[in-house]
């Protein structure tokens, strides 16, 4: 039978509440207006479009001011059920109140919060100045979305400061009505709000910016098991069921399921061995109960970060092992997290000159690397006999470069030079014209560089960097400019629940932090010590202490003993690790890569 999982909560935030759409019961009170809750499926009318449409349809009295009690483990919250009832009240009275935006800066739990406070005080005193009247139903039929778009769909309620969503499975419809369901980009199929932003890149339907955001943060995260975090549809969920596809890595929840396909979907999905989800299916003409496939989703999904990425993803039963170009290798982190995300690497070319960094990349990666030395001394021949590759990815030396460094030599000279071999070999590289198979690079460097090499690397990349500082998924400050074509580079940097942000996280039993987050780790033995103060970061025995190889390799997001060969020196792996790029934010850069290359 088809896997489900428990998503887990982002990193720092409670899990989702529990489900209420099947709780609520029927109150003896009349009043004004009806909320209602899941009854059974019936057909109501046609689509606007001339299809067949069904959903749910209620016919419950609830009293509009009675409060919803929802319980969550030994937790209790309270919160009022007549927001979305209300709004519909004030919109047939012609009452007009404050608006609830949306957008990236804007708390939306507040917004709902005080438009909720204003449309109760208007209740209170007798919907004035219509009255009761003015909430009746307009004649004849009208559109479903205009007024019920919110709690036909899902319902995302915010409760209190910290906005946490319950989700409730919920439809409307007043007896007696004849409504037509319209199934529209004016409605965001993720939460049901009617504030859309844009349309869904995925299923037919719009978005609204909360879920925008949502989106961009979550739909590239991946589990250790290789499958999405969070649902496709509304990139949340509890419960999720993971397609049996083994080139496909997606999720659906069972919310979004019973709720768009139909009821009792989900439990048909858990008895099919294999199960396809919904990208897959290949029958239905990708139509499932209200969920619609997008026949262009490939080219939505394309354009739907920013900037916008130069290939549509490829389909699963297409998709290839990957070959990869690495420059300035280092300790094969590249490698290290594309086996991670469970992509199937076909060859990996390494260029690096260390041979410390090459002996543990032999030892860590049982010799799966390439290794071909000095860059200087690829040619064109060398990558057509390689060749040809998916991914080309490389830092140069930072030395001359870095503001830091007050004998820095700049772009021009010294090690900066190195920047001109990366650039050199990833335009022969590139895939010749005619070729318009996926071809993805990733270039890095230090954030402390002079303006000038900043916008002369800009310049010859003919792209601007992205900044990434580790700080977000790690115990350490690491700031770093990306240079790339990967999609999603400039989406948010969210941690995962196996990252380590805090260093007590990193340490070894019987050791204390002293500090949250450590500053950058270099290849300098005194950049451990924190502040103008140069304090130890560690406590142990009533001393202080430096970190340990095995707490910096944490740190960095490596497994521990990763740098731990050939008898090497303390000062000599954190050489290497200083050297190195932080794991969970190149795991966070490439996790989009699974969309074109074959996963194990």
């Amino acid at each position: 039978p088809v896997c489900i999982k428990n998503s887990p909560p982002p990193k720092g935030h409670p899990a989702n509440l529990t489900q209420v759409g099947k709780q609520w019961s029927q109150h003896v009170t009349a009043s004004p207006w009806k909320a209602f809750v899941e009854s059974t499926p019936q057909q109501i009318g046609g689509r606007s479009d001339g299809k067949k449409g069904s959903f749910l349809l209620i016919f419950i009295e609830v009293p509009i001011m009675s409060e919803l009690t929802v319980h969550t483990g030994d937790e209790r919250m309270t919160t009022m059920t007549g927001h979305v009832p209300l709004q519909v009240a004030s919109t047939r009275a012609g009452k007009a109140f404050i608006a609830c935006p949306e957008s990236d800066e804007t708390d939306t739990s507040k917004s709902v919060d005080l438009q909720s406070k204003q449309m109760i005080e208007w209740a209170k005193t007798g919907f004035q100045p219509t009255g009761p009247k003015g909430l009746e139903p307009p004649e004849g039929k009208f559109n479903c979305h205009v007024y019920f778009a919110p709690i036909m769909l899902k319902s995302r309620i915010l409760i209190g400061a910290q906005g946490l969503p319950i989700y409730l499975r919920a439809t409307a419809s007043l007896a007696g009505t004849n409504y037509i369901l319209s199934f529209s980009t004016d409605i965001c199929i993720s939460c049901g709000s009617l504030n859309v932003s844009r349309e869904h890149p995925l299923f037919a339907g719009g978005m609204c910016q909360s879920c925008k955001n949502c989106f961009l943060e979550c739909a590239y995260q991946y589990d250790d098991d290789g499958y999405q975090s969070y649902c496709t549809i509304c990139c949340g969920g509890r419960e999720v069921l993971m397609c049996g596809n083994n080139n496909c890595c997606r999720c659906f929840c069972v919310e979004c399921v019973d709720l768009l396909v139909g009821p009792g979907a989900a439990q048909i999905a858990i008895k099919e061995d294999p199960w396809s989800c919904y990208m897959c299916e290949k029958g239905q003409k990708g139509v499932f109960g209200l969920l619609e496939r997008r026949t262009d989703w490939p080219c939505r999904l394309q354009h739907f970060f920013e900037p916008p990425k130069l290939y549509p993803p490829v389909m699963a039963e297409k998709r290839q092992p990957i070959r990869v170009l690495s420059l300035f290798d280092g300790i094969a982190t590249g490698l290290l997290v594309l086996k991670e995300l469970g992509i199937q690497v076909e060859r990996y070319v390494a260029s690096e000159v260390c041979e410390d960094s090459v002996t543990v990349g032999i030892v860590r990666h049982q010799g799966r690397i390439m290794y071909v030395g000095d860059v200087r001394n690829v040619t064109r021949k060398h990558l057509h006999e390689w060749g040809p590759f998916d991914l080309v990815i490389g830092g140069s030396p930072c030395n001359d470069l870095s503001i830091v460094n007050p004998a820095r030599k700049g772009l021009y000279e010294g090690t900066g030079r190195l920047f001109f071999e990366f650039y050199r070999l990833l335009h022969e590289a590139r895939p010749k014209e005619g070729d318009n198979r996926p071809f993805f690079w990733l270039f890095e460097n230090v954030v402390a560089m002079g303006v000038s090499d900043k916008r002369d690397i800009s310049r010859f990349l003919e792209c601007n960097p992205v900044m990434i500082d580790a700080k977000e998924v790690s115990a350490a400050h690491r700031a770093r400019y990306f240079w790339g074509n990967l999609p999603g580079m400039n989406r948010p940097l969210t941690a995962m629940c196996t990252d380590r942000l805090d260093l007590q996280e990193c340490l070894e039993h019987g050791r204390t932090a002293k500090f949250g987050k450590v500053r950058t780790i270099t290849t300098r033995s005194n950049s451990i010590k924190q502040g103008k103060d140069q304090h130890f970061p560690v406590f142990m025995n009533e001393k202080e202490d430096i970190l340990w190889c095995t707490e910096m390799e944490r740190v960095f997001g490596f497994p521990v003993h990763y740098t731990d060969v050939s008898n090497m020196s303390r000062l000599a792996r954190q050489r290497l690790l200083g050297r190195s790029w932080s794991v969970p934010v190149i795991r966070h850069l490439f996790a989009p890569l699974k969309e074109y290359f074959a996963c194990v």
